[in-house]
C-alpha cells in the first residue's frame, strides 16, 4: 500500500495508537480489523482511538490470530502508510507468544518453566523472586513447585512475556450429566466456543453479550467433561438462576446442586458459590470458605462475570491452576487495570463474537442507544456548583429533578413495552417509584420479595420496575425491552455492559437503552467514558437535549 486513501477509516500512528474515522463507509470493516488486536481508549462522535498493546496482541494470539493477519488488516484499511515501526512491534509482540511455556516436571508436583528467548532468560535470571523460588535446570529452564504455578505466570507476564501454560489439568471427579436436547438446541458459535476452550487446554475466557448464551456454553462444557463443577457468581439471585438453568437444561437434579452463599452453605456435585462468601475473611486472611472449596475435586471452575472478580478471588484462582477455568463475561474491561491477572490466572481470551453480529442474526435484540442531556433547575444547579466533595456532586447531578419528567415521558412513549428504570441513589429511586406507581427493588429488598417481583415482571403483571444497582447482574428478564438509566457509577464501562445486557434477550421487537445525563456536569464526561463500551461493540449512540426531538 502506498499513498493516501481517503475512503479508508484507519490512521495508524507510530505510538501504537490507531484513529478510526466513524463517518466513512469503510468503518464497519475497519473496526472489525482493529477491534480484535487493540483496546479502545476514546470514542467521541466522529473519531475513535484504539491502542495496540502487548496484552491485546497476546489475547489475539491465544484466540488464533496471527501477526500476518493483523498487519494485513491494518494495511487494508489504513488511510496512510502504516509506520514500519508499528509493523515491527506487532511482529515482536506476537513473537513473544509461545516463547515461555510452563510444563510438567518429571516428579509429582514439579513444573518446568521453559524459556526460548534470550531477553526473557536474562530478565528471569536476575529477578529476585525466581532467585529465591526457582531452581535452575540448565539453559532457559527453571524448576518450580506446583503451589507457585499461578504466581509464576503473573510474574513472568509483568516481566514482559506471556506464559503458555502446558502443564495440564486434573480430570476432576466424574459426574453423570448430559444436556437436554429436547429443551434447547446449541447454536453453532456456542459449540465452537466450547470446542476452542477445551482444545486450548481448558483455561480461558469467553466473551459474549448478555443473551448470547454464556450460561449454555458453561453447561455444555460441564456436560462434555462429565465432571464435578464449581460455579462462582456475583450474588444469590445469580446463584438461583444458574440452578434453574442447570435443572431445566441438563439431567442434573436439584439435590445434586449446592448453593454456597450467605443464605446457606452446601457442597454438592455442582456447587454454586458467591464471590462475597469467598472473600469473607479477606482482611484477616482467614478465608475458610475459600480454603474449603479449593480442596474439592472439581473438574472445572466457572467464573461468571469474570471481569468483576474481587481481588481476593485472584488468590483462589492462583491456587486452582490444576483445575480447568472458564471465565464468562460481556467485556474484559476492568477499571482497576487487572486484565493481566485475568489473563494469567483464569486464561487468555479464547473466543468472542461481536455484539452486532449476534444482533444481525437475531440471537440478541436490536438495540438503539440514546443519551438525553437534561438541564438542571436553577436551585439544583446552585447546589451542584457549590459542592466540593466529588461524591456529593455526583449525587446532586444524578438526582437532577429535571430527570423526573423525562422518565415519565419515556415511560409514556413505550406503553407496549416492559421497562426497567435503574439508578444508583435510593432516595431518587424511591421518588421515581412513587410517581410512576411502580414497585421498587433494591439491595434491602428480601430475596423472596425480589423473586416475587421478578416473576411478576416476567409474566407481564408488572410493566415498569424501578431497580437499584442490585439488578446490574444476572437477572433473567427476557421481555424487558426498555431500560432508562437515571444514574450510573461514575465512568464504569463494566456497568454499561451489564445494564445494556438486561434488554438484549432475543425478541421480535427492538430494545431501547436511554441514559439520562445532567447537562453541564461531570455526568457528561462519565457518560462519554461509558460510551466507549458501546463503541467497542460497534454500537452507535445518539445524543439529544431534553425537549429536542
Amino acid at each position: 500500500m502506498s499513498g493516501f486513501h481517503p475512503e479508508r477509516a484507519l490512521i495508524v500512528q507510530s505510538d501504537l495508537s490507531v484513529l478510526v474515522e466513524v463517518d466513512v463507509p469503510d468503518y464497519p470493516a475497519a473496526r472489525g480489523a482493529i477491534a480484535g488486536i487493540a483496546e479502545l481508549e476514546k470514542s467521541p462522535e466522529h473519531v475513535h482511538t484504539y491502542r495496540i498493546t502487548p496484552l491485546s496482541i497476546w489475547n489475539a494470539a491465544a484466540a488464533g490470530k496471527t501477526a500476518e493477519g493483523a498487519k494485513a488488516g491494518l494495511m487494508a484499511h489504513a488511510k496512510y502508510d502504516v509506520p514500519a515501526s508499528v509493523l515491527s512491534q506487532i511482529d515482536e509482540f506476537f513473537g513473544r507468544w509461545g516463547k515461555v511455556t510452563l510444563e510438567l516436571g518429571a516428579e509429582e508436583g514439579a513444573l518446568v518453566l521453559v524459556v526460548r528467548d534470550p531477553s526473557a532468560t536474562a530478565r528471569i535470571t536476575r529477578d529476585p523472586w525466581f532467585i529465591e523460588h526457582a531452581v535452575p535446570m540448565g539453559p532457559g529452564k527453571w524448576g518450580v513447585t506446583l503451589v507457585h504455578r499461578g504466581e509464576v505466570k503473573q510474574r513472568v507476564l509483568k516481566l514482559g512475556w506471556p506464559v503458555d501454560d502446558r502443564a495440564g489439568v486434573r480430570p476432576g471427579e466424574a459426574l453423570d450429566i448430559t444436556l437436554r436436547s429436547d429443551v434447547f438446541s446449541l447454536r453453532d458459535y456456542q459449540q465452537q466456543a466450547v470446542d476452542i476452550f477445551l482444545d486450548s487446554g481448558g483455561h480461558g475466557v469467553v466473551c459474549l453479550p448478555c443473551g448470547g448464551g454464556k450460561t449454555v456454553i458453561a453447561l455444555t462444557t460441564i456436560a462434555t467433561l462429565g465432571t464435578r463443577a464449581l460455579i462462582l457468581v456475583t450474588g444469590h439471585e445469580a446463584a438461583e438462576q444458574w440452578k434453574r438453568e442447570l435443572v431445566a437444561k441438563t439431567t442434573i437434579t436439584p439435590d445434586q446442586i449446592g448453593l454456597y452463599s450467605g443464605q446457606g452453605k452446601e457442597i454438592k456435585q455442582i456447587t454454586i458459590a458467591t464471590y462475597s462468601i469467598l472473600t469473607s475473611g479477606a482482611k484477616t486472611k482467614a478465608m475458610k470458605h475459600f480454603e474449603l472449596l479449593a480442596r474439592e475435586p472439581w473438574g472445572v471452575v466457572i467464573y461468571d462475570e469474570v471481569h468483576l472478580l474481587p481481588a481476593p478471588v485472584f488468590r483462589l484462582s492462583a491456587a486452582l491452576q490444576t483445575t480447568r477455568r472458564l471465565g464468562l463475561t460481556a467485556t474484559l474491561v476492568r477499571e482497576d487495570g487487572r486484565e493481566g491477572d485475568v489473563f494469567s490466572l483464569i486464561g487468555p481470551k479464547r473466543f468472542d463474537v461481536p455484539w452486532r453480529d449476534l444482533e444481525a442474526t437475531g440471537f440478541i435484540a436490536t438495540a438503539r442507544c440514546i443519551e438525553r442531556r437534561v438541564p438542571m433547575p436553577d436551585d439544583a444547579r446552585e447546589r451542584y456548583d457549590g459542592a466540593i466533595d466529588q461524591h456529593e456532586r455526583a449525587k446532586l447531578a444524578a438526582d437532577n429533578p429535571g430527570k423526573d419528567d423525562l422518565v415519565r415521558e419515556l415511560v409514556g412513549m413505550h406503553q407496549d413495552d416492559q421497562i426497567l428504570v435503574i439508578g444508583t441513589y435510593l432516595d431518587q429511586l424511591e421518588r421515581l417509584a412513587k410517581f410512576l406507581n411502580a414497585p421498587l427493588l433494591t439491595g434491602e429488598t428480601p430475596h423472596s420479595k425480589r423473586e416475587e417481583l421478578y416473576g411478576a415482571f416476567r409474566k407481564g403483571e408488572i410493566r415498569v420496575l424501578v431497580v437499584s444497582k442490585v439488578a446490574n447482574f444476572a437477572i433473567d428478564l427476557p421481555d424487558a425491552s426498555v431500560l432508562i438509566q437515571v444514574a450510573g457509577t461514575f465512568a464504569s464501562r463494566q456497568e454499561e455492559a451489564q445494564r445494556l445486557g438486561r434488554i438484549l434477550r432475543p425478541k421480535k421487537k427492538g430494545a431501547w437503552f436511554y441514559t439520562l445525563v445532567s447537562q453541564g456536569t461531570e455526568e457528561v464526561e462519565w457518560a462519554r467514558n461509558r460510551q466507549r463500551f458501546l463503541a467497542e461493540q460497534g454500537y452507535g449512540y445518539e445524543i439529544e437535549l431534553a425537549g429536542e426531538r
